[in-house]
């Protein structure tokens, strides 16, 4: 039983070091379009959360599954605010009726 919980644990380790190497490399002009493709995985993440939760009595996947909804929600609001906000930045000045 030790042995699948550390390659997951290996997996895990290895994505959170991965995955902030390549976060880091991002140059603000592609950051925008990438909100959007994250958003877009963590709308398939609350999808998937949500058959997680879906049982009838309380187990570690319910709870996991009703924690996973919750913060890609989370996610896909602010990833929605974040890209709206940088749009804006590139939108022409709207005149002020006066």
């Amino acid at each position: 039983m030790m042995g699948p919980l550390l390659v997951g644990l290996y997996v895990f380790v290895l994505a959170v070091f991965v995955g902030f190497e390549i976060i880091t490399k991002v140059p603000p002009t592609l950051h925008t379009p990438l909100m959007s493709g994250a958003n877009a995985i963590s709308g398939i993440t609350v999808v998937g959360a949500m058959v997680a939760a879906n049982s009838e009595r309380p187990t570690a996947a319910t709870l996991l599954g009703t924690a996973a909804i919750i913060t890609a929600t989370m996610n896909v609001v602010g990833g929605f605010l974040v890209t709206d906000r940088m749009l804006a930045m590139f939108g022409g000045k709207k005149k002020k009726k006066g």
